[in-house]
């Protein structure tokens, strides 16, 4: 593994990359390459398989894109297959990547294609008639068009696998397998991951060949020097989360936020009820059109919008500038997910805020995430309403310092001042002015923001009661991180695997807490397997791997345990669809019927 330990300003053209390369990047105002572009690009031009980690924002699609166009050289004649494969885990990822490899190589002449599902195949089908040098795809389409022989692996001379953890985590990695199988044993292969789960490592030994193995640390501080993310949580009930983020938000007043959550219902859902608080909010998930996604980045970007409330799957590989806070609704499910979330803020020199919303009971999910990321996170209290109103009150006051201090013409609006003065006094006029200022401003408050909010920051850690015997109060202090109490119940419960069955007393499994379950009518006689599952939820539901829980498979039927507020958003995407090339019935499990008291799970 190696570090970034280059302190010599490198610029593109020592590299060694081709003028039309090193002119499309000066042009778009890109002087020095990033550490991982410095480590990646030298190998990756001499024809090196690569194995990249980096975190989210450190320049990867440059890192591979500028060595896949100088070695393509100029654009092939029109007919000729592709000769270089891109493979992302989303349409938005797929997209972006499509339209960085067309900034940078058209000046060679080098046609892009972006392939993913949701877009019209037909039109992809006479691209690649025509003609085209680099395809980028998501890998379900990818294999569709080489089952349909439209595309043809043999002609790839390299293939890139890009956030490649995030595919496995939504189900692709037989698609990857189906894919890398049938290609020449003597292409190159580049493969970059934010994280190295196992099965990374598998991928590797199967499909690398002697690869460069690059990893970058995350970003360093000086010794006493505080990270550019300030990271708290607030523990709030479910029930009152809502209300707990309008007030954060209406507190920190962040320039751009992004709002993570789990399911495409939960962001409707939460987009509605801050739009009708007053915010400014746009949704992102699977289920929105190409068209209406790109929307909702653009308006962010803009500031026509202060909050994009998102699926993890729709958000991937989104890199908004501008971005000031990152907040997660729920506790992300793996501690990978909290680190590429947070990787969001704090680029480039710029402060970021990273929030999230803890139920009383997800204590371990914060230990975890504190583990991988070696951090202490913040316990804070929820602002209050009096904290809300001083800070808008504050912002009203610099809002009128600045117009004092830039404003070139007040003696125009003297003779009102005067004359009211007259008749009521200068600092009645002054009071009325600030107050008007601050209502026109739209910082007068609502009444939603009454809502009263349990304040769980100084009771015992996560929990809604005190274990008994232990004294109430007794816990953190506001303010202070969480560092695990083995007085928890709960804390040496057994994991899921190494519990007591209750099927083998007759009864149906138990359900973990805060999922459902879902009937779903194929098992293994149709040769059902759970990645099967998992990725027709991932693709079609927009969840995200790790969200879905315990997956049953019988001969007939399958169970599968999914975030209780997605079941019916997971059941409606799934209607109709096709399941291993056939249409299966997807419902939630209805305890007693014949079916499910007869069911003999393996």
């Amino acid at each position: 593994m190696t570090e970034d330990t280059h302190d010599v300003p490198v610029g593109f053209a020592d590299l060694g990359l081709a003028d039309e390369l090193v002119g499309a990047l000066s042009a778009l105002g890109y002087e020095e390459p990033t550490p991982i572009q410095r480590e990646a690009i030298p190998p990756l031009m001499e024809g090196r398989d690569l194995l990249g980690q980096a975190a989210t924002g450190t320049g990867k699609t440059a890192a591979f894109a500028l060595p896949l166009l100088h070695r393509l050289g100029h654009g092939a004649l029109p007919g000729t297959p592709p000769r270089a494969l891109v493979l992302c885990p989303t349409r938005e990822l797929a997209t972006q990547v499509a339209e960085a490899v067309h900034r940078y190589g058209r000046g060679l002449g080098i046609r892009t294609l972006p392939i993913y599902g949701g877009a019209p195949i037909v039109r992809q089908l006479k691209a690649l008639e025509r003609g085209v040098d680099v395809v980028v795809a998501t890998p379900g389409r990818a294999l569709d068009h080489v089952r349909r022989g439209s595309i043809r692996t043999a002609s790839f001379d390299t293939i890139i696998l890009d956030e490649a953890d995030e595919m496995l985590d939504m189900g692709f990695a037989e698609d990857l397998e189906a894919i890398l199988a049938d290609t020449r044993a003597d292409r190159q292969t580049v493969l970059f991951s934010a994280t190295m789960p196992p099965r990374i490592n598998k991928i590797v030994g199967t499909h690398l060949n002697d690869p460069v193995r690059i990893q970058l640390g995350g970003e360093r501080h000086a010794p006493g020097e505080a990270p550019k993310v300030r990271q708290r949580v607030h523990i709030v009930p479910r029930q009152h989360k809502p209300a707990a983020l309008a007030r954060v938000l209406d507190h920190d007043q962040p320039t751009a936020t992004i709002v993570f959550c789990r399911t495409r219902a939960e962001v409707d859902t939460l987009t509605e009820t801050l739009s009708a608080r007053g915010h400014r909010a746009e949704a992102l998930h699977g289920g929105m059109s190409q068209e209406q996604r790109t929307r909702a980045i653009g308006r962010l970007k803009s500031g026509a919008t202060e909050l994009l409330v998102a699926t993890d799957v729709a958000a991937r590989g989104l890199d908004v500038d501008v971005l000031t806070h990152v907040v997660n609704y729920d506790v992300p499910a793996a501690p990978e997910a909290y680190v590429h979330r947070i990787g969001r803020v704090g680029r480039a020199g710029r402060e970021g805020t990273a929030i999230t919303f803890a139920q009383p009971r997800e204590h371990r999910m914060l230990k975890a995430i504190e583990r991988t990321t070696r951090q202490p996170i913040a316990v804070e209290r929820l602002p209050t309403v009096a904290d809300v109103n001083s800070r808008r009150l504050e912002a009203t006051r610099e809002s009128l310092a600045a117009a004092l201090t830039d404003a070139d013409d007040l003696d125009s609006y003297r003779v009102v001042v005067e004359s009211l003065a007259e008749e009521h006094g200068l600092e009645e006029v002054a009071l009325a002015a600030v107050a008007l200022a601050h209502k026109a401003a739209g910082r007068d408050g609502a009444a939603a923001e009454e809502e009263e909010i349990p304040d769980f920051s100084q009771r015992r850690p996560y929990e809604e009661r005190p274990p008994r015997g232990s004294v109430e109060g007794r816990g953190p202090r506001a303010g202070g991180s969480y560092s695990g109490d083995r007085g928890d119940r709960g804390e040496h419960r057994p994991p899921r695997g190494q519990r007591p069955d209750p099927r083998h007393k007759g009864g149906p499994r138990e359900t973990s807490e805060g999922m459902i379950r879902l009937f779903v009518g194929a098992g293994r006689e149709r040769g059902i397997r759970p990645q099967d599952l998992v990725g027709a939820i991932a693709n079609e539901a927009g969840l995200n791997g790790r969200q879905i829980g315990a997956i049953e498979i019988a001969d007939k039927f399958s169970l599968v345990e999914v975030p209780e507020a997605a079941a019916d958003h997971v059941v409606a995407a799934l209607r109709g669809r096709s399941i291993k090339g056939k249409k299966t019935t997807v419902r939630r499990e209805r305890f007693g019927t014949k079916e499910v008291r007869r069911r003999r799970i393996a």
